[in-house]
């Protein structure tokens, strides 16, 4: 795997042990030197978007949106723009050149909405990728734009007032399903793929007690279905020890009576629909069980 594509899969930063771990230094050192991949902060990388989005957003004067915005203030995506995502006043011209190198469009934006003269501000950025990306892209930016401090419920609002359309059905599903307990963009599309399944109600990040002590801390679980999703990275599943701890862990849950589902990073991200036929098999599976229970 090269270090691009490590990057990728954790959402476009990630620390340099993360990406030794998963590459090697040598590789790591000739993606900085390349320019492929920057360097934010001692022992924290990035994708080189952002880099990209600012040079683009400067020579069009134009401002920076969606996910050119996202990956610059730093939060993790599901997918990477592959060309700066701009927009530029109405009536503005824009060579046919700059339209095949960025995604370029015309529309007004809220003037508190644009940061240091060239792109959007964090809480901007989210509502504007709920207003326009698919639900799960959205919701991973929702997500990680929590987890990390970038916004705040309340930023969010204020956003979410000003925006045109901010009160559009799609901002307000995405805003209704974010979580900031979600460890990263794997899981919330996992998630995402879960929400649209009848009868599922995933929760994240949720603690399993047995008798008052602590068994395990899942991914997602449906706490009615005793249905728990794992979004599994297989991260450090080399390692013996760590192999033995995890098949303890599943072992334990299952015998509990929780029905554990494990996928993997490319089954979640390019195969959705196999993932939510699985999810929906599972819940007839349990609904029918409960029915017998009854």
């Amino acid at each position: 795997m090269s270090v691009s594509e490590a990057l990728e899969r954790r959402g476009g930063v990630a620390t340099w042990g993360q990406l030794v771990a998963e590459t090697s230094r040598g590789d790591l050192e000739r993606a900085v030197i390349d320019g492929s991949v920057v360097k934010l902060a001692r022992g924290r990388y990035a994708l080189a978007t952002a880099g990209h989005a600012l040079k683009s957003a400067r020579q069009l004067s134009a401002v920076a949106v969606g996910l050119s915005a996202a990956a610059h203030h730093g939060l993790l995506l599901k997918w990477q723009p592959r060309r700066p995502q701009l927009v530029v006043p109405r009536g503005r011209r824009v060579s046919a050149e700059a339209q095949l190198a960025n995604d370029v469009s015309w529309r007004r934006l809220p003037d508190r909405a644009v940061q240091d003269g060239w792109i959007l501000h964090p809480a901007f950025a989210v509502i504007d990728c709920a207003s326009r990306l698919p639900f799960d892209e959205a919701l991973a930016v929702a997500d990680s734009a929590l987890r990390s401090g970038a916004v705040s419920w309340e930023a969010l609002e204020e956003a979410q007032a000003v925006w045109p359309r901010g009160d559009s059905p799609r901002v307000r599903r995405v805003l209704g399903a974010a979580d900031q307990q979600a460890h990263g963009p794997f899981e919330s599309v996992l998630r995402a793929i879960a929400l649209d399944v009848p009868g599922l109600a995933p929760v994240a990040q949720h603690r399993i007690d047995v008798d008052g002590a602590f068994l395990a801390r899942v991914d997602l679980a449906d706490l009615r279905l005793r249905i728990v999703l794992e979004a599994d990275s297989f991260e450090f599943h080399g390692l013996p020890e760590l192999m033995d701890k995890d098949c303890k862990r599943y072992d334990e849950l299952v015998v509990e009576g929780w029905l554990v589902l494990r996928f993997s990073w490319n089954q979640v991200m390019t195969k959705a629909q196999w993932v939510r036929s699985v999810l929906e098999r599972a819940v007839a599976t349990r609904e029918s069980q409960l029915a017998l229970a009854a």
